[in-house]
This record gives C-alpha cells, structure tokens and sequence, in this order.
C-alpha cells in the first residue's frame, strides 16, 4: 500500500511536469532556446520514470545537438559529424579531468572500512560513553554516524549497517519508530556532506571551484548539521520520555577487568591516581602484571600528549616571524636601477601629473660627488635615497629571528585546553577507563586516518588525488589491522569501487554533452535574460535557487541536481556577486534532502531493507521530516553566518 502511495506521488509529479510542457510551451512560435527548455524537461519526466540518468542524458543530447545543428544548416550529413565530434569531443574531456581520479580512491578506501568491521564496536563504545545523556541512543548513532560517514562516504552502508546494529536496540529500550528511523537515515546522510565527500569532488568538477577549498568550507557546516540533529535528538528526549526512554543503570556501565578490578580494590576511585600509586608507591597488586599498567598508563597519558603536541603547533604558529627577504636596491620597484614600470602612484594627489618641462634642469645646489664628478642631469635621485632602506632590509633578518608575541586568542585556546584536561582527567574512574578504552581501539584509528587525509589536503601537503591514494592504503591497512582483509573482501571492494566509479564517469559525460546542446539551443541564455528580468536582489536570488534545488530533491537524486542544474545556476551567481564557493556550500546542506526526501529517498529504502517487519515505509518518511527541517535551520544559520562555512577555506587559502 506505501509502495503505490509513492508510485502515485511520483505519477503525479510527472503529470505535472507534462502539464507545464503543454500549457507553458509557446506551440504557435516555438524558438531553439524553447527548444533547450523542453529538453530539460523530458530530462526531468524520463528520469523519474526511471531510465538511467547517464544514458538518458546522452541520449537527449547526441538527439537535441543533432536538432540544433541541423535547424542551422538543414544538412542531414554536416550535422551527424558535428555531433559525433562534439560526443568525442566532450567526452575526452571529461575522462582527462584530473578531479575525477580521487572518486575511485576515496570510494575504495571507504568500502575496506566498511568492511573492518569497526561500526559496531564505534557504536557500543559512543552509546557507552554517551549513556547520560537524554536519548543516548539516538545522539550515539548520531554521533557514530558523523564519525563513520567521513570515513566512508558512503550513504547505503552507513544506513544499512546502523540499520543493522543500532535500530534493534533502539527499539528494544522503547524508542519511537519515528525517532529511530529518522535518527539513522539523517545520520547516515551525513557522508554526502562532511568531506572527503564525492558530492563535493563532483560539484567542484561540474562548476569548477577548488574541490580543497570546498572540503575546508563543508566541514564546519557538516559538524553543525550533526550537531543540531543532537541538540534535537536531546531536546525530544527531556519533553517527550516515552520516545526515549533513559537508559537504567544497568546498562550505562561496564564491568572492570580483572587487572583493573585489583587496581579499584587499593582504595583509589580514579584510574591515573590508582595506576601512579601501583607504580610509584609500592602498592600494585601482585595479580596485576607490570605490562599492563604501562599500557594503560600510555593510554591514560595520551590526551595529555596529544594535547601538548596541539598546543605547541599552534603556539609555534602564531609566533613565528613574518619572513623578510632582503632585496637589494637596484631590483627594488622606483629605486631607479630597474624600472618595472608598476610602481605605485603617489597615495595622496592620486595620479602624478607629469612634469612641465620635458628635460629636468640640472640641480643648483647639490654639491659634487666625492669623486669630483658630478652625476648628469636628469639621474634619478631614488639611488641615494635608497641607502636607509637598504640598510633597514639589511638589518631586518636579524629583527625577524625574534619571536612575536603569542596573541591573547591563543591562551585562551590553551586555558579551555587545560580545562578540558582537568574536566577529563577529574572524571576518569576506572569504568570510564575501560570505556576510554574502548574508544581507543574504535575511534582512534579512524580519527587517525580522517585526519591524515584531511589534514594533508587542508594544509596544502597533498593534492585530493594523492590524499585519496593514501586513505586507500590507510582503509587497507586498517581492515587488515582487524584481520578483515583477505580476497573475497578485495574483490568485492574492487568491483562496487568500479562499478561506483563508472556510474559517475559516465554521469559526467552524460551532462557535459547534455550542457552543450542546452547550449547550442540557448536555453541558458533564455533562462538568465528570465531571471535578470524579475529584478532580484542577491537575497531573492538565493532564496529562488535554494527552494528549486529544495523541491527538485523530493523526485531527483543529488547527482541528477548536480550535474543538469548547476550549470544553469552558476552562469548566474557573477551577476548577483555571489562567490560560487559560498553557494556550494548552501547547495550541499540543500542536497542533503535529496536523501531524505520521497518517493526518492534512498536512505528510507535502504533503512527499510534491514529493518523489521512491523516498521513500514510511511514511519521511516514520518520520522524523517524533523531532520529535513533542521535542513533548512541550518541552511539559514549558515546565511546569516556566512564565517562557518567561510571561515577555513579563508584562513588557509585566500
């Protein structure tokens, strides 16, 4: 019964579009550029009834460019070799796009850690770590998700695998199907946002901003979505208890090893006090081995390290001298030994007026040189002048070698670091030890790997390409690390990293030869001359592009939005004054209801394939709604506070 809902919905929503086409279309004059509009439109109505989209898109084209070429010149023969060269043309330049090598590694490396199999231990480890607070659960798949969908990527894997591990027990401790459902599916949709994102390196490849600079500013606004679903999830759980439930106290612990049970036993209640005093003071259990308090000595002490190692970064960064280069005079812009002729205007009167008198008059005073010989008229005077800053370059190294003083931002930093510490180190019992523990083991190569890759991209180390290869080996490495990796797990990761890859290769080639008979026909041109004729503001123009993408998710997938839509929109964005990197960022936290939105919400279908019988398609689409609200919160606070998304790419790049 919910299937034919969506199926009539989707029937519905094509009906529609056939509707405009006949009503909307000037039949009695039509031009190319209406031409190029129709075109878009039985895109639109062929996708939805389900053809592939990257056949479809070059299908129309190849069939719409042939109709542009031959509506100029009525030879049958010139236009079918105009068209099959633009096909080859168009191609070739998509397969010799250097941003599309990093797809195949980064979806490579997030099969192998799919298949580590450290979901499920990420998840036990937040949901205890988590268990205080309301709706722990829930903020735990959150939380889990974000974690894993920036190690993978992948939106189908994360929401089956939570769907596996985290829907039975949600259920089981009396959380709402709604609830649940959205939680998982809204989690798990993160990994088309939070970089390294496939949807990003596609938006950069099809709009042609930097795909790095588009990482550093997805990742602020990808952390506050995350959050914002939490503070929601949190908020639910303290009005409304009977959708989640507390958890009793049973099962926010963990029961101490034996080793660490002794260690209790001494009278100490923090785990760093107990192990320093089994250490130090003689009073180690016989039945606690001494390896073993090291070990967890280490991984006591870790936060700690990598706290003092962060800190030291960042006090080594903002006090490190400007570098000054000494440039000798004659090379010098104005010094008169080389005239480049881009030296500045005077700041004052503006523009110099030239002089009066063709030939400078030789000077009446100036004494002569030492040499006895007077300079000729007309030799610039810049030279003598240069001598002080010659002199002040010649100093300058030495000044530059002092340290600058740290800014007051930094102790602020280093002050809520130390608070942290104190807060973690104050807490650390030995149950949250074990806990710790466990996050250790789960969490921590993850957060290792994310950061290299990341890392290296965001500071310039490594290009996209090269950090995806080296996420690969990392991904291969970790899946061996737990013993996961063997030859039947290669060969399935090798085939859906193709068969992925190929879906997006030929998607790209579909577009680009799409976007060239739209071209040809002018239909961009007729839409730009509809839009500068409303007279919008900048504000209005956003708001315009962000509702059609908005709506254009409920029957398309990002991908089909990408690649047809954003070359419609991003000829426009010069002419309002919108940088194009600050609009991708609005359009990536718009995409994501591509995923959450129906009758095409994949995650919905994905959750509802592993969840039980009792949960049915229409409470996965209720449960869902909240979270595509919290969208549009988030795509409002990310206008009004362009820094969050701005900020980093800024900070390290502009």
């Amino acid at each position: 019964m919910k299937i034919h809902k969506a199926l009539w919905f989707g029937l519905s929503c094509i009906g529609l579009v056939l509707l405009m086409i006949a009503f909307l279309t000037p039949w009695d004059h039509l031009t190319t550029g209406h031409i190029g509009l129709l075109m878009l439109a039985l895109i639109v109505v062929a996708i939805m009834l389900g053809f592939p989209t990257a056949f479809t898109l070059m299908g129309m084209g190849v069939l719409f460019t042939f109709l542009a070429y031959y509506m100029q010149s009525s030879d049958a023969g010139r236009s079918v070799g105009q068209t099959l060269d633009l096909m080859v043309q168009r191609t070739y330049a998509t397969m010799t796009n250097d941003s599309l090598i990093s797809i195949p590694l980064f979806v490579f490396m997030g099969y192998l850690v799919e298949r580590a199999n450290l979901i499920e231990k990420l998840f036990r480890s937040m949901h205890l770590a988590l268990a205080r607070l309301p709706g722990a659960l829930a903020v735990a798949t959150l939380a889990t998700c974000a974690i894993f969908a920036t190690a993978t990527g992948i939106v189908g894997a994360v929401v089956t695998l939570m769907g596996l591990l985290a829907m039975p027990a949600m259920l089981k401790a009396g959380y709402s199907v709604r609830l649940t459902a959205g939680s998982i599916t809204a989690g798990g949709c993160l990994g088309i946002l939070l970089p390294p994102s496939v949807m990003l390196i596609v938006y950069g490849a099809t709009t042609g901003v930097s795909v790095v600079q588009l990482y550093a500013g997805a990742l602020f606004p990808g952390i506050m979505l995350a959050v914002l679903y939490m503070v929601y999830v949190i908020i639910v759980a303290k009005l409304r208890p009977d959708m989640a439930p507390p958890l009793p106290k049973e099962e926010r612990g963990v029961p101490l090893s034996p080793e660490s049970a002794a260690l209790a036993s001494g009278g100490y209640t923090r785990a760093v006090s107990g192990m320093l005093a089994a250490l130090f003071k003689g009073r180690r259990n016989k039945d606690v081995p001494f390896g073993f308090l090291m070990r967890n000595m280490a991984l006591a002490i870790a936060p700690l390290a990598v706290t003092v190692l962060l800190v030291g970064v960042v006090y080594q960064a903002t006090t490190r001298p400007a570098v000054v280069y000494e440039i000798p005079a004659e090379l010098q812009l104005g010094s008169g030994g080389f005239d480049s002729g881009l030296s500045e205007p005077p700041a004052d009167d503006g523009l110099a007026e030239p002089p009066s008198n063709e030939l400078a008059e030789p000077p009446a005073n100036d004494p002569p040189a030492a040499g006895g010989l007077a300079e000729p008229p007309g030799t610039p005077a810049a030279t003598p002048a240069a001598a002080p800053e010659t002199a002040a370059a010649a100093q300058a190294p030495a000044s530059a070698g002092e340290s600058i003083a740290a800014p007051q931002g930094f102790w602020i930093f280093a002050a809520i670091c130390a608070a942290i510490l104190v807060a973690f180190y104050a807490m650390l019992t030995w149950a949250r030890m074990e806990i710790f523990k466990m996050l250790m083991a789960s969490f921590f190569p993850l957060a290792v790997m994310i950061a290299a890759v990341l890392g290296s991209i965001a500071f310039g180390l490594a290009t996209p390409s090269e950090a995806a290869a080296m996420g690969a080996m990392g991904g291969a490495l970790l899946a061996l690390a737990y013993r996961r990796l063997n030859l039947p797990v290669l060969r399935e990761s090798v085939f859906l990293t193709a068969k992925t890859s190929a879906m997006v290769c030929w998607l790209f080639v579909g577009s680009s030869i799409f976007s060239a008979a739209f071209a040809l026909l002018g239909g961009q041109r007729i839409i730009e001359e509809w839009v500068l004729s409303l007279g919008l503001s900048q504000l209005q123009f956003l708001l315009l592009a962000q509702v059609i993408i908005f709506l254009l998710g409920w029957p398309l997938e990002w991908t089909e939005i990408i690649v047809i839509f954003m070359p419609i929109f991003v000829p426009l964005l010069n002419t309002f004054g919108i940088d194009p990197l600050f609009f991708g960022l609005l359009v990536a936290l718009n995409l994501q209801t591509a995923f959450l939105s129906p009758p095409v919400a994949m995650s919905a279908f994905y959750l509802k394939g592993v969840s039980p019988p009792h949960v049915t398609l229409n409470q996965i689409f209720l449960g869902m709604m909240p979270f595509m609200g919290i969208q549009v919160v988030a795509i409002f606070l990310l206008y009004v506070f362009p820094g969050i998304g701005m900020w980093l790419p800024t900070v390290l790049y502009r």
